[in-house]
This record gives C-alpha cells, structure tokens and sequence, in this order.
C-alpha cells in the first residue's frame, strides 16, 4: 500500500479515529491518549524538536500515526522519545510503520543526542531493533535507545 507520510498541522480531529476504535479492540489505549492528550493541550507534540507525523492513503485516510517527544522521564532535552506508533492491522506488513519510525527518527537527528521508547509487543520491538534501536533493561521507562551520534 502507498502512503504518504504527513507532519500534523494541527489538530488530528476525526484523523484518528478508526486508529483509536482499533486499537482499543486490541486492548491498547495509547491513541486515545494521544488524541485526549492533544484536545487538552497536555502534548501537542509542539516544542522544539517535537512532531506528529500520519500515514495518509491517497484517499486521505490516515492508516499509521507517530511522534517525537521530549523524553519527559529523562530529565534532560537532549533525549527524545518516539511515542504511539499505531498502524491499522489490514495495513501492516507493508513497510508504513518502518517509514512512520525512520522519518521520526530524522526529525530526531540534530535535536536529540538518544532516543528512547518503550514497547511491550515484540513485533515492535523487531521492527525498532532493525531501525537500529538497541534493548536495554537498565533505563527507567524505556525498553528501547538510539545513539544518534
């Protein structure tokens, strides 16, 4: 499937919608944060070195979102953290995560020295650890990091 990978301009809206009806079936509540997050201002993913990107078909659906935060555990602004991957699952296995992912990590370059995250689902972490993504168990709140040096 072809997409094209969009920074947010604004509010996601509706954007999110089917991501967030998805992946609640799945157990999963990280894109209704996301998007409860941005309806109160809590993270708009708006300072420097911040971003939100979408996986749009050429229907203008969005199928993919994921962003960059300053790390807030780290306690420094040289850390960033890649934040609520989600694809659709009938549009998985077709590279848009992998796409989502390395564009945020060259949002990253030249803001943030490591990037952080963390995943419980070894799929994601598969697809993070070929990104160059290495596991560390010995940093709070994260169960992945990026050297970007």
């Amino acid at each position: 499937m072809q997409v094209a990978i969009e920074r947010s301009s604004g509010s996601p809206g509706n954007a999110l919608d089917a991501l967030i009806a998805e992946s609640e079936w799945h157990g999963l509540r990280f894109v209704r944060r996301l998007a409860e997050e941005w309806a109160s201002g809590a993270n708009r993913f708006d300072r420097p070195g911040e971003v939100l990107l979408f996986a749009r078909t050429a229907e203008r659906v969005v199928v993919g979102v994921c962003g960059l935060n300053r790390d807030p555990y780290a306690g420094t602004g040289d850390v960033g953290r890649v934040r609520h991957l989600y694809v659709l699952a009938g549009c998985r296995g077709g590279g848009i995560g992998r796409q989502l992912v390395e564009r945020v990590i060259d949002a990253a370059r030249g803001r943030f020295d490591r990037l952080h995250l963390r995943t419980r689902n070894p799929a994601a972490a598969r697809l993070y650890e070929r990104l160059g993504f290495r596991p560390r168990s010995d940093v709070e709140h994260c169960t992945h990091v990026m050297e970007m040096r």
